[in-house]
């Protein structure tokens, strides 16, 4: 029992060191400027660096000596990976080591205000009202985006970008929007490049979905509530064994991002270095399949308008990322496990018939609106495969292979309606969705009809799903107009680009007709909120802000009101 105590204490003492260290870290990554007028900086974060590994070696060690590595067993292997990943990142920049140890400390703070701390209040107070959670995820990570963002180490310049830029940007990424201020390539140094693709790939996958997965190998046990919420932040309606649907988000990302790289390389290789190719592959694979539309390049995908191999593999990842995981996982299982089980949920074949009808309708729509427009010089088969990649990046992926600006009026409208409809629930894509948009059609159908259920694929549609669908569709109306309406009395755009800007940002999409650098700083905030809202959905915000009613005992007599 004694030795037991001996043990801990050692620990405590050395995971006590950590903090001020952390400090320290924090200190030199936020005022460079300070420390560089007193000492020589590159110095100092190589002296910092090679204390951080230090520590970090100096506690698997003592983990071993021990024998308590079995009792850490996520912090042993945690420490393990920011040691190797480290040593080898060191060789590059000290300031990555530097960055790996703070944000180490940082979670472990926020590990312990979360479930210790005051017998765990915090994490039953977010139990109690879902909704807030899932916003308050966002605002927290956004946040602390714009602050890294804003570190001199960020940009290529080595200066503090501006919190209203820090902030567009950290937003744009976590909301995975795509709409820049700054060029990700030439502003932003290697630092703030691998910032932006870590809120990309944590806003892709969705915050409480990491969160709940690193709370699971913390060995923290879930409450029944997390979980209901959680299947319906997937888009999983029926019932799921939430550990297995965990599992399979992360391993269908991996391996759907690390085959996008491989693919990419081909054609990255041929035109950089092969460290230099790696790195881009990676990055825009990870930007195409959680559909965040950044790019390292100034003109998006322009210079590959024309290559076959480029558009094919970036709008399949747009496309796989846009479907949502649970399709994924459902086709998955149907083709590897042909049985009754197994068969295609109704959710699955919405999903799929939807994105097929528009894609293919936004391909011939985009053809015939700029096939004596923007696409008069091109061959015909290049034609349609810029009107193809048009119309996937709609789809809340952002990148584009022609000049937004110069699109004819009746494309931009087709625009404007497919960035609305967005992708898919459970998706890394924006939107009302695709589900909502096709209960609507069948609504109009079915009132045509003179129909009193919906019905598709032999199954009846649930009223309150309509209910839903009508109350979401109206209430992304009214948030856009109402953006719409501040922005045009602020800055002196047209209509039609202030709407496809406005537009975007709710879809999540990224696309922009060239104004988003220009808006003024108001318009910046007013944009950042419209992306905040489409990315945790208009019902959510309504939601959490709601009241919870209790239902009368009583009814009230009915009377009907003239519609139409």
């Amino acid at each position: 029992m004694k030795r037991h105590y001996m043990r801990n204490r050692i620990l405590n003492f050395i995971e006590a060191l950590a903090y001020p260290i952390a400090a320290w870290n924090l200190f030199l990554l936020f005022f460079e400027p300070i420390v560089e007028t007193f000492f020589y900086l590159d110095q100092v974060q190589k002296w910092t660096a090679w204390g951080n590994l230090f520590f970090i070696a100096l506690a698997l060690l003592l983990r071993l000596m021990l024998m308590v590595f079995r009792e850490h067993r996520f912090k042993t292997i945690a420490d393990f990976l920011i040691l190797l990943f480290g040593s080898i990142l060191f060789v590059y920049d000290a300031k990555f080591v530097i960055f790996f140890l703070f944000i180490r400390q940082v979670f472990y703070i926020a590990r312990y205000y979360f479930f210790d701390a005051f017998n765990g209040a915090l994490y039953k107070k977010m139990l109690s009202n879902p909704p807030v959670t899932f916003m308050a995820s966002f605002a927290v990570t956004i946040l602390g985006g714009t602050l890294l963002l804003m570190l001199p180490s960020a940009s290529v310049a080595h200066k503090v970008t501006s919190f209203v830029n820090a902030l567009f940007t950290a937003t744009s990424a976590t909301c995975v929007t795509g709409l820049v201020v700054l060029d990700t390539g030439s502003y932003f140094s290697l630092f703030g490049q691998l910032v932006i693709l870590l809120l990309i790939q944590v806003g892709g996958l969705g915050i409480m979905t990491i969160s709940t997965a690193f709370a699971v190998l913390l060995g923290q046990k879930l409450a029944l509530r997390v979980e209901n919420v959680m299947l319906n932040v997937m888009g999983e309606s029926k019932s799921f064994d939430f550990i297995t649907l965990i599992k399979n988000v992360v391993l269908f990302t991996a391996v759907i991002e690390l085959a996008g790289a491989a693919l990419l390389f081909f054609t990255f290789r041929e035109l950089y270095s092969p460290g230099r190719a790696v790195y881009y592959s990676v990055f825009h694979s990870i930007s195409a399949f959680c559909n965040a539309g950044f790019g390292l390049y100034s003109d998006s995908f322009a210079r590959f308008a024309f290559s076959f191999h480029i558009n094919a593999i970036i709008t399949t990842l747009i496309i796989l990322g846009g479907l949502g995981f649970p399709v994924i996982v459902d086709l998955f299982n149907h083709v590897t496990r042909r049985s009754s089980q197994y068969s295609i949920t109704l959710h699955s074949k919405v999903v799929l018939s939807m994105t097929g009808l528009l894609l293919l309708g936004g391909t011939l729509f985009f053809f015939i609106s700029e096939y004596s427009h923007t696409m008069r010089d091109m061959a015909l088969h290049h034609k349609a495969l810029c009107s193809w990649f048009q119309s996937v990046t709609c789809r809340t992926a952002g990148f584009n292979t022609v000049n937004q600006g110069q699109l004819s009026h009746s494309s931009v409208l087709v625009s404007v309606i497919l960035m609305f409809i967005g992708a898919s629930p459970g998706s890394t894509g924006g939107g009302v969705k695709t589900s909502t948009f096709a209960i609507l059609i069948l609504s109009i159908i079915a009132l045509i009809k003179g129909q009193t259920d919906l019905t598709l694929f032999k199954r009846r549609i649930l009223p309150s799903s309509v209910r839903q669908s009508t109350s979401l569709i109206t209430l992304s109306l009214a948030f856009v107009c109402l953006i719409v309406f501040l922005i045009l009395m602020l800055d002196p755009f047209s209509l039609e680009t202030t709407l496809f800007e406005a537009v975007s940002a709710f879809g999540t999409v990224g696309l922009s007709m060239g104004i988003t650098p220009d808006l003024s700083s108001v318009s910046k905030i007013l944009i950042v909120i419209l992306m905040y809202i489409g990315r945790v959905g208009p019902l959510t915000v309504l939601f959490a802000l709601s009241q919870r009613t209790v239902t009368p005992s009583y009814v009230l007599p009915e009377e009907r009101i003239a519609i139409g």
